[in-house]
């Protein structure tokens, strides 16, 4: 027996609980791994809450790190004892053991640690496609990035001033701003003291940016859309702050013919080549230095009913890691 977080409906984050599990063997095309590090994720309380539907009992996570214990049946390219990493469904990485597809496995470098490449896949991964592919970031670009102090904001504010950029942040308090401006964030804008538009406004002499990074949603939705340029464009990636529902397109007309999209990492890294390019990026960025991980917390994996009550309510910064 080996233990994993179990929930059997949606709610809060006391419907999680520390339970003794099954873990059978893999089936082809898998691989059993043994969890070193879990990353926490806000992708993880969608599942949680039932904003995105998952089948019950399940398990939570989509990001981990670990060490290959048995391969099942036509698998290559890996061995037992290979140290590897992922980011992606299925859903289940709050486990000290799982049965895994070997497709998205990427194994990761002895330079960097278990902790390190359970924080950095998911995150890093979305920061790539985010600067590099949704929007390609330019050398003189000025952006908006939402929650600069979180896990994707801390890497998203290193990697796009390493493309030549200025980045605007917003935070929730003075201590997020501090910590956003060390990781590379030019202006940083306390939402709680300060209106975001009429900052990015003062900021950028009137004109607006050319494109908003926004993982909130439906609180920032409209007001992100104010601070574009004409026909900017609206990168709506996360809900941390509820769905966004019921646009009238026309809305885009009002702001200047501006473009919205809802990506997500699953798509930007559909195929094995698109997941190769995206994490050796983060990798390389890793291993040089360019791009360093800030694990703000970390938290027993049996304690994940408190670390979603911290990630919900605003109290965490950088990434978070579960240890095992």
């Amino acid at each position: 027996m080996t233990k994993a977080i179990v929930f059997r409906e949606p709610g809060g984050p006391e419907v999680m609980n520390w339970e003794d599990v099954e873990v059978g063997k893999p089936g082809s095309g898998e691989v059993r791994i043994r969890h070193a590090a879990v990353g926490l994720n806000y992708i993880d309380v969608y599942f949680r809450t039932g904003l995105y539907p998952a089948p019950y009992p399940n398990t939570p996570g989509m990001e981990a790190a670990g060490v290959i214990e048995e391969l099942g049946p036509d698998v290559t390219g890996f061995a037992v004892g290979d140290r590897v990493a992922y980011a992606g469904a299925p859903i289940g990485a709050y486990s000290e053991a799982r049965v895994m597809p070997a497709k998205i496995l990427i194994k990761i470098p002895d330079s960097i640690s278990d902790q390190t490449a359970a924080a950095m896949m998911l995150q890093g991964m979305t920061t790539e496609y985010l600067l590099q592919r949704t929007y390609q970031v330019k050398p003189g670009d000025t952006i908006l990035f939402h929650a600069a102090a979180g896990g994707v904001g801390l890497m998203a504010c290193q990697w796009a001033k390493h493309l030549g950029a200025t980045v605007i942040g917003t935070v929730g308090s003075d201590e997020k701003a501090a910590l956003a401006k060390k990781y590379g964030c030019d202006h940083t804008i306390n939402y709680q003291k300060e209106d975001f538009v009429e900052r990015v406004k003062e900021i950028t002499d009137g004109k607006g940016v050319p494109v908003v990074y926004d993982g909130i949603g439906k609180d920032t939705f409209e007001k992100s859309l104010d601070c574009l340029q004409m026909r900017g464009l609206l990168v709506s990636y996360g809900n941390a702050s509820g769905p966004v529902r019921d646009v009238d397109l026309a809305i885009l007309t009002a702001k200047g013919s501006a473009y919205v999209t809802r990506p997500s990492l699953m798509a930007y890294t559909a195929t094995r080549a698109e997941l190769e390019q995206s994490s050796g990026d983060v990798i390389k960025l890793v291993e040089s230095g360019t791009l360093s991980i800030n694990i703000g917390q970390t938290y027993p994996l049996s304690e994940a009913v408190q670390a979603h009550r911290d990630l919900e309510g605003r109290k965490t910064t950088g990434s978070t890691v579960f240890t095992l």
